[in-house]
């Protein structure tokens, strides 16, 4: 099996960037030394975004990122030495000006350090609930205090390669220190203006003197809200896509509806709304927080071990709301029946429980649609070209299902894709966490990258949450994908779609399984039925599984007509008006 080439490669290539450029400097011989240093910066910037596990080990063999943007620095101290002269002012004010920049990342750090340590002895983190009485101090912008400020290291690529820059002008023609001098001088100043900010936050953040005051503080503003529903969220980093996914949905909710995180690492990772968010890591200051008491309801987006602390409290009636139905283990969970009900998006969603049989009541399930897919539009990008979406899904827990292609199919069948005549455009987008467990998926993700990069200029790779799934949805004219929830929501869009068969099972036995591939074009593992599916798609009113796909709709998503969030927000009603009169968080 192919290795991670585009990781081993850049790792090769930083690491002899640092002996080059000591030699480049001390013969010297600036023009080499120039060409080394853009090779050296380049290399550690493509690895920060392709190959974050080469920069995670070169870290655990001390070549960490001071290290390596030290060395740069000293090379640069090197050059001057032996160009312009040890005793050279030069000289004295740039080994000057770099002990500046350093002293200056010190505070820099330390003032980090602090902001962090007044943020983790916060009993509870809020947003959208101001709180006057306590100094609950914001994010400091653009990461400033992210990697403890790592990300401002690049700072020294304007003294580095503008020393280099006036080298080869004083070596090959009329030149002068000036140069180097202004890069400097922009470094330090974006330093200091880093500091000064960081400093500003310090200034208005403070540890809290009174645990029980904090929460008192805040208990008090909650109850002024009167929150009536309780959107739970708890999960790693790596899982707020899942709480985001529904933040729209709980603001146009007619009940007063508080969102509710347990981690501390994913309130600023949570995507933008009005609504008030409290961060609670702790579960005994939860179950401390009064305010909360008034809540008739709490719906969850994740079967997580957390849940049990909200589940405990008496009066608050509890939904599994999950974070979308697909035909995998993880919409028929045998957990969902501690939830007081389970709500699915259609009837596919019901059929999927009562045939686990992992005790889930027919009674307790609830079909309420799917509220996020109203954006989804039926049409095309309406390119002269076919649009292609490949959104496989991650690896996941277990190899018994063969969740994703991407191990097995996943570059396979981009290069037939990238390869086929007429051309096909290809958008790229990979789930939130793949790799997560098996490296195999993040290398083949690296290939399928480096692929697309390589390849015209109408190809798309998107990696980060913008643009939205949905929105690659809108630009696309089929999808390929695995079983998964990515399926279930792009029937809304009533387009052609192809699952990925990873084990080569028999057609019919594979759509008896999943039933969300009954309307689907199948892909086995060797890809033989592509070049048919894309043939068939590129002409014009021929489309063979469309009358299926209509009916898989219904199936999937419910009906039409009331819409996916007038469903939705009477569910909502309806629960909240379910629960008991006497609503609690008391254990």
């Amino acid at each position: 099996m192919r290795r991670n080439t585009p990781g081993a490669f850049l790792a090769g290539l930083l690491l002899l960037s640092f002996p080059a450029l000591m030699v480049t400097a001390l013969y010297p011989f600036p023009t080499a030394f120039a060409v080394v240093v853009a090779v050296s910066y380049g290399a550690e910037t493509a690895a920060g975004r392709l190959a974050r596990p080469v920069l995670d080990r070169l870290g655990r063999i001390h070549l960490g990122v001071t290290v390596r943007f030290l060395a740069r620095e000293v090379g640069a101290v090197l050059l001057v030495a032996r160009t312009a002269g040890a005793g050279s002012r030069w000289f004295v004010l740039l080994c000057g000006g770099l002990l500046l920049m350093h002293v200056l990342r010190v505070l820099q750090a330390g003032t980090a350090l602090y902001l962090d340590r007044c943020l983790n002895l916060m009993p509870v983190a809020t947003r959208n609930l101001d709180v006057p009485s306590l100094r609950i101090h914001a994010e400091p912008p653009g990461g400033l205090a992210g990697w403890r400020g790592a990300r401002l290291f690049y700072v020294d690529v304007l003294p580095v390669g503008a020393i280099a820059v006036s080298a080869l002008m004083e070596a090959y023609g009329p030149g002068t220190a000036a140069l180097g001098g202004a890069g400097l001088g922009a470094a330090i100043a974006l330093q200091a203006a880093a500091v000064l900010v960081l400093l500003l936050h310090a200034r208005r953040a403070a540890p809290p003197a009174n645990r029980e005051h904090v929460i008192a503080a805040v208990d008090q503003r909650v109850q002024a809200y009167r929150p009536e529903v309780i959107f739970y969220f708890s999960g790693p980093p790596t899982s707020v896509y899942q709480a985001t996914m529904w933040l729209d949905t709980m603001a146009r909710l007619s009940r007063r509806t508080i969102i509710v995180l347990r981690e501390r690492e994913i309130l600023p990772l949570l995507g933008p709304t009005a609504l008030p968010v409290l961060c609670v890591p702790s579960a005994v200051d939860l179950m401390n927080l009064r305010g909360l008491d008034g809540a008739r309801l709490a719906l969850y987006a994740s079967n997580v071990g957390k849940n049990i602390h909200l589940l405990r409290a008496q009066g608050l009636r509890s939904v599994f709301i999950g974070h979308g139905d697909s035909d995998k283990e993880a919409s028929f969970n045998p957990f969902s029946k501690a939830y007081d009900e389970v709500w699915v998006v259609g009837q596919a969603g019901r059929d999927r429980y009562l045939r686990a049989q992992v005790g889930v009541r027919d009674e307790d399930i609830v079909e309420v649609g799917r509220p996020q897919l109203s954006g989804i539009r039926r049409s095309g990008p309406g390119l002269p070209v076919l649009s292609v979406l490949y959104a496989p899904t991650w690896e996941g827990w277990t190899d018994d299902l063969f969740h994703t292609s991407l191990i097995t199919m996943g570059p396979k069948l981009v290069r037939a894709l990238l390869a086929h005549s007429p051309a096909v455009r290809v958008i790229y987008k990979p789930h939130p966490l793949t790799g997560e467990r098996d490296p195999r998926a993040g290398t083949a993700h690296r290939r399928i990258v480096e692929m697309i990069g390589a390849g015209a200029g109408r190809h798309q790779v998107v990696t980060g949450p913008e643009p939205h799934l949905y929105a690659c949805f809108n630009d696309c004219d089929l999808l390929v994908s695995d079983i998964s929830s990515v399926v279930a929501d792009f029937v809304a869009s009533g387009k052609p779609y192809a699952v990925t068969n990873v084990a080569g099972m028999a057609d019919h036995v594979f759509r008896e399984r999943y039933p969300s591939a009954v309307a689907a074009y199948l892909l086995g593992p060797g890809l033989r039925e592509l070049p048919g599916i894309l043939a068939q798609l590129q002409r014009p009113g021929v489309d063979e599984l469309a009358e299926a796909r209509r009916a898989m709709k219904t199936y999937l998503l419910g009906p039409d007509h009331p819409d996916a969030m007038t469903r939705f927000d009477e569910a909502v009603n309806r629960a909240h008006d379910m629960a008991g009169l006497k609503g609690t968080l008391r254990l």
